[in-house]
């Protein structure tokens, strides 16, 4: 069986997109789910984005995948584990960039913040920034960077030209919060929270090195070598999700919902900031006995759960997609990453009407927007592409003794 080794930047580019894909629809499934409040079936959507998905994977594509996590040092568990908490930070409130922004120009925003500093600050950090800046490859990847940045701009543009041409009655039709400023001061905490998950999967490193050397020894495609990293990291994110979602049941008293075949009322429900993107203010009136039986449990469960795995496959078809990107040029996979999902978010809000009733100033701003980021992508692989092939040697010494004996 093939390893799945080497550097091919039209698959690196294939498979990040289609990560961005699985990114920009995982909410869609949220929209079907009925009387349950948010922190209800974000909670029950974490659980298997976070726990049960990453486990599932990683147990049917990696050999013995937790000797992998286990045989690396408390210090790479930490830290991997705590960048996933500041990560879940952020997407506790990315959902909220959708309940005020709606989903095209709530993505296209806090992902602007998020695509600059994750995709920069790490080649930074490890100081290679400069080394990038005096070969040609480095310089066509941050020219894409760049270009990226772009049309995360223009993208911006459009939301806020749609923001002044729209009446707040037509823009609550689809988005029934809609909020520019609640909006933009979410999704910048957000983008920069989330941007974290990149720190993670670099703070990870020893956990895919182990991978790797389990899956050579058990013939598997290396391709997976990302996925027990990833356990870890989602780890962190779902203890912020857990803790804040435990703390809303115990305000609200929806904790009885997972179970509850008929609705309770909440009429005595405080709204507040982080009650979700799709919560509203509650009703007052009262509940017939008609509505009450109608809690769909098994649907909603079905939903959550289908949107948490589909979240899931972003960061599946990520890691698979940083194999195939030469290891000077790994960092700009972030950039390929946030570009897609602003690609497919975008079309997505077309697709719902949430540009509906704009100017074709609105709408060609829209259009510029994608075309950069389809672009940025362009010319972010051709700089992975032109860099030179390195032929590394595996660094088997670096591996655990006990894992390098197993097989």
């Amino acid at each position: 069986m093939s390893t799945g080794g080497g550097t091919n930047w039209f698959e690196a580019v294939a498979l990040h997109w289609t990560g961005g894909l699985a990114s920009a629809s995982f909410y869609l499934p949220f929209r079907g789910v009925k009387r349950w409040s948010w922190e209800t079936y974000w909670l029950v959507g974490g659980f298997f984005s976070w726990i049960v998905a990453p486990t599932c994977f990683a147990w049917l594509l990696v050999p013995h995948f937790w000797h992998a996590i286990s045989s690396v040092s408390h210090a790479t568990l930490f830290w991997t584990y705590f960048f996933g908490v500041l990560w879940g930070m952020g997407g506790l409130t990315f959902g909220l960039t959708m309940r005020y922004l709606g989903i095209g120009l709530g993505m296209a925003i806090a992902l602007s913040y998020c695509a600059a500093f994750g995709t920069l600050a790490v080649p930074i950090y490890n100081g290679k920034f400069g080394h990038l800046l005096t070969h040609p490859y480095g310089e066509v990847i941050l020219l894409g960077v760049l270009v990226c940045l772009s049309g995360i701009a223009i993208s911006g543009a459009a939301g806020m030209s749609k923001e002044r041409e729209l009446p707040v009655e037509q823009k609550r039709k689809v988005v029934k919060e809609f909020n520019f400023t609640k909006g933009i001061m979410v999704a910048t905490f957000s983008g920069l929270m989330s941007a974290c998950f990149n720190f993670g999967i670099t703070a990870g490193k020893p956990i895919k090195s182990a991978s790797k050397l389990l899956l050579a020894q058990h013939h598997g495609w290396n391709i997976w070598n990302g996925l027990p990293s990833l356990i870890v990291l989602l780890w962190g994110g779902f203890t912020t999700n857990f803790i804040w979602c435990v703390i809303l049941h115990l305000k609200n008293r929806s904790g009885g919902q997972y179970i509850a075949p008929v609705m309770a009322s909440d009429a005595g429900r405080i709204v507040a900031g982080l009650d979700g993107p799709a919560y509203t203010e509650p009703s007052t009136a009262p509940i017939s006995a008609e509505d009450a039986i109608r809690v769909p449990l098994f649907r909603n469960y079905a939903l959550s759960a289908a949107a948490g795995v589909t979240w899931y496959l972003q960061f599946f078809f990520y890691t698979m997609g940083q194999t195939k990107m030469p290891a000077a040029g790994k960092f700009s996979g972030w950039t390929l990453h946030m570009a897609s999902i602003i690609i497919f978010a975008t079309i997505w809000g077309v697709i719902l009407h949430e540009w509906k009733g704009t100017s074709k100033k609105t709408h060609r701003l829209i259009t510029a927007g994608i075309i950069t980021l389809v672009l940025s992508t362009i010319i972010v692989g051709l700089g992975n592409y032109l860099h030179p092939p390195h032929h590394a040697k595996a660094a088997r010494g670096a591996v655990p003794q006990r894992i390098s004996k197993q097989g």
